[in-house]
């Protein structure tokens, strides 16, 4: 499960960086869960074709990943808004300045979404 997770995760930040056929076989097999089988029949090309351009794909966004780091940084993001809403909603004085923080740490997340 944690596989179809990141594999997500990746074509959701750099899958416009990949070609057409990239991106429609990998959604085929990710997001639509086609067996490798399925896939190949209706594009027409071999099982063994389908599993290599899965893994390459992969392998293409993980380098993305590692060169570019943007999954870590909006991961980083969120847990600083999360951390924000918690310090903001255990405050008991200074309910402006609460309302304040928590409107911008709301903001930040929901701009992340």
């Amino acid at each position: 499960m944690e596989n179809i997770v990141e594999q997500g995760l990746l074509f959701d930040f750099y899958g416009q960086l990949l070609t057409p056929h990239q991106q429609k076989i990998y959604r085929l097999a990710v997001y639509e869960d086609l067996s490798l089988n399925e896939i190949a029949e209706t594009e027409g090309i071999s099982k063994q074709a389908v599993h290599d351009l899965i893994r390459r794909t992969t392998r293409i966004m993980q380098r993305y990943e590692e060169h570019l780091g943007m999954i870590g940084r909006f991961d980083k993001i969120r847990r600083s808004a999360d951390r924000l809403i918690g310090a903001a909603s255990s405050m008991e004085d200074g309910k402006d300045f609460r309302q304040l923080v928590l409107q911008a740490a709301e903001q930040i997340k929901k701009d992340l979404e």
